[in-house]
């Protein structure tokens, strides 16, 4: 799964922001209708979630976002506090990495930083991901890694579930909590990265539960 972030120079949206916003792209676009049984997307999702999930974070700004809109996907848009930009992320319906569109496939993938300042807006959010603190990643790798997580906790959500966290728009508090907090709390939802990227091994990144009440 392909997903671009939008990137405003001169009004940067923040990490936490962006990596929020990326998981609530890539859960929308698996509730989406044309993603289950009969629906136009149903058999590249399927396809998708049946071998290795991957995802794969490029950064767009000016044109270049405006022309990745027009390919099957979702965009969510998540305001930042006073002084930051809004992040953008649109997620695209699962494909062969080769051979890509034109104007996915010049989009840039490593490299891709956004401030990672404050803590997240969605404190009520009733999904939370946290992110290990023993791990430096980019922006980019992180939001992938959230959005996995938040992909794993919506497929093992029951309806009720899926239908409060619909409600709420799948809004996530991403939080980085402290070494000793990580170390006693393990979670239903952990994310190991395979270690082609970034990391020299396999490592657990980050994990996913839900807000009790």
């Amino acid at each position: 799964m392909q997903l671009v972030v939008h990137r405003d120079r001169r009004h940067p949206a923040r990490e936490v922001d962006v990596c929020e916003a990326a998981s609530r792209a890539v859960v929308m676009l698996l509730d989406d209708p044309r993603s289950r049984p009969g629906g136009s997307w149903h058999e590249a999702v399927e396809r998708w979630s049946g071998e290795r999930i991957r995802k794969l974070v490029r950064r767009a700004d000016g044109k270049r976002w405006t022309d990745v809109q027009e390919f099957d996907g979702h965009t969510v848009t998540q305001p930042g506090p006073e002084g930051f930009g809004q992040a953008q992320v649109r997620s695209f319906v699962p494909a062969p990495c080769r051979p890509l569109p034109k104007a996915l496939d010049k989009l840039q993938v490593s490299g891709t930083h956004f401030p990672p300042e404050g803590l997240s807006m969605n404190a009520d959010a009733v999904a939370v991901i946290e992110i290990s603190p023993e791990l430096e990643l980019t922006s980019g790798k992180l939001a992938a890694q959230c959005g996995h997580a938040a992909q794993r906790l919506y497929e093992l959500a029951d309806d009720s579930r899926r239908d409060v966290w619909r409600d709420d728009g799948f809004r996530v508090e991403v939080r980085r909590p402290g070494p000793e907090v990580w170390a006693k709390a393990p979670r239903p939802v952990s994310i190991v990265d395979s270690g082609f990227t970034e990391l020299d091994a396999p490592a657990e990144t980050v994990r996913g539960f839900w807000r009790q009440g």
